[in-house]
């Protein structure tokens, strides 16, 4: 669970206190008298974020901060080591979404909210399900995937136990973990027994037994879905990250929905992204840091943020991607969707990641492994960032069909007639060569995540839309798998 820590001043009027502004502060040691310090010199409230970081959340009613100012208030030496706003990440939406939301509005403000424009909301934070024995027999909606037989999916799981052993971390807006076609393959912590309310395994985390929310410091990072009219209001695209669970682990053969790139591997999910799209760096920190020391093999990242000219090369989230690629994870970045260009008034996209970064896709880690996106007739997608240095290849990433909350399945988010949204984005994309790493990792669990790597590069097909707009020239393809 999260420490806080309070200095006392602001414990006598912590009723009246608001918080203006929040950071993420690395302090040279874990210790009360570098707390107590910092706390002294600056007042606010710190929160542990990452142990192995040495990494805070400081909330403070103060904004604008000169950083080579903060710890000099007062005197004595700075506990500080670095210290950057808490930046907030997004999701890579769904373009067409994006594209659509003003016509949305207008919609919505003129007539009754249509009844099949999007899934129905459903309650939040249901009890986490035990999985149950399902039928055997073909998944009905397997022949409606085009990515899956765009990369030979069928033909990788006849050579490979279809990431058996491995586990995914899905770092997004969480997962429905009761989902009738991912509840066989969710993660369950082997060291937490269900609901008895004790830490069993001393990770920190109390009944942790799928995952961990990191918005809001639960056991249950369920994946929120939203009415037409709160998707437009608040900005998101709820069911995110269920969409992503299911393209790199739906099951095979149960007879139900479609079916995963890796359908045998073992989803953590982990829900840092709130039903506004957006989560913050440190909590991102903390999904990451969880993670690795839990037995993620491979962490999935469909979001990121733009570089805005202040956003420190070597920053606290470089640190934690870092860190777990220390412990051997692999960590798959979506290349993101465009950027808006908004110089001298003009628009449009300024989709090269090489020369303005989107982070963490563009950390030059040796664990980190970027994705575009690309569509059915093999074309790179109009909104696909690339990068000749930075993006690694291109994936599945236009009108995918997954896994929804609810026991649903969606190509498309909204079907108004005249206004159409799909499942788009290199969030797509990137779950694509997530289940693609596990389905080789599972060929030998012990092999390294750079051998992972590689072999994913080894087997991309050279493809003429992206040969001059990633490291590979290609995109993904199992089809020379031996």
């Amino acid at each position: 669970m999260i420490k806080k820590i309070v200095s006392m001043a602001l414990v006598l009027s912590c009723s009246s206190y608001v918080f203006g502004a929040e950071y993420i502060v690395k302090l040279k040691s874990i210790s009360p008298a570098d707390e107590k310090a910092f706390l002294d010199q600056n007042g606010g409230v710190l929160e542990l974020v990452s142990r192995e970081g040495q990494v805070y959340k400081w909330s403070t009613p103060k904004s604008g901060l000169n950083m080579k100012w903060l710890g000099g208030k007062k005197p004595g030496p700075s506990p500080v080591v670095k210290i950057e706003p808490n930046r907030k990440l997004k999701i890579f939406l769904s373009p067409s979404l994006e594209e659509n939301r003003a016509r949305l509005a207008d919609a919505l403000e003129h007539e009754e909210e249509p009844k099949a424009a999007a899934n129905p909301p459903y309650p939040d934070n249901p009890e986490i399900k035990k999985p149950s024995k399902q039928a055997s027999g073909s998944d009905p909606l397997f022949s409606k995937q085009w990515g899956m037989s765009a990369v030979d999916a069928a033909g990788a799981w006849k050579k490979t136990p279809g990431g058996k052993e491995i586990v995914v971390a899905v770092t997004d807006t969480g997962v429905d973990y009761n989902h009738q076609d991912l509840i066989a393959n969710m993660w369950r912590n082997p060291k937490e027994v269900p609901g008895d309310g004790i830490d069993n395994d001393n990770n920190g985390y109390v009944d942790d037994i799928v995952g961990w929310d990191f918005a809001t410091n639960d056991n249950k990072p369920y994946d929120l879905t939203l009415s037409l009219m709160d998707i437009v209001l608040q900005g998101g695209n709820p069911g995110h990250g269920t969409h992503v669970a299911g393209c790199i682990g739906a099951a095979v053969n149960n007879k139900l929905g479609i079916v995963g790139l890796a359908p045998n591997v073992k989803l953590m999910a982990l829900r840092f992204i709130t039903e506004s799209g957006q989560g913050g760096t440190a909590e991102a920190i903390s999904a990451i840091d969880y993670a690795a020391n839990n037995g993620a093999n491979v962490i999935n990242a469909s979001w990121g943020g733009e570089s805005d000219g202040e956003q420190e090369e070597d920053g606290l989230l470089k640190e934690a991607i870092e860190r777990a690629g220390k412990k051997g994870v692999l960590f798959l970045a979506a290349a993101g969707n465009g950027r808006a260009n908004s110089q001298g008034g003009a628009s449009g996209f300024d989709i090269d990641n090489d020369p303005k970064p989107v982070y963490p896709a563009a950390y030059p880690l040796e664990n980190v492994f970027t994705v575009a996106a690309i569509d059915a007739e093999n074309n790179l997608a109009a909104f696909s960032n690339w990068g000749q240095k930075s993006v690694k290849l291109a994936a599945p990433g236009v009108k995918i069909l997954s896994t929804v909350p609810g026991d649903k399945y969606q190509d498309t988010i909204i079907n108004l007639g005249q206004i159409v949204v799909t499942w788009d984005g290199t969030s797509m994309a990137t779950p694509h060569v997530a289940g693609a790493a596990a389905a080789l990792w599972s060929t030998d669990p012990k092999m390294s995540s750079q051998s992972v790597a590689k072999q994913l590069m080894e087997l991309s097909t050279e493809t003429e839309s992206v040969a001059d707009k990633v490291v590979s020239r290609g995109r993904l393809d199992l089809h020379g798998l031996k």
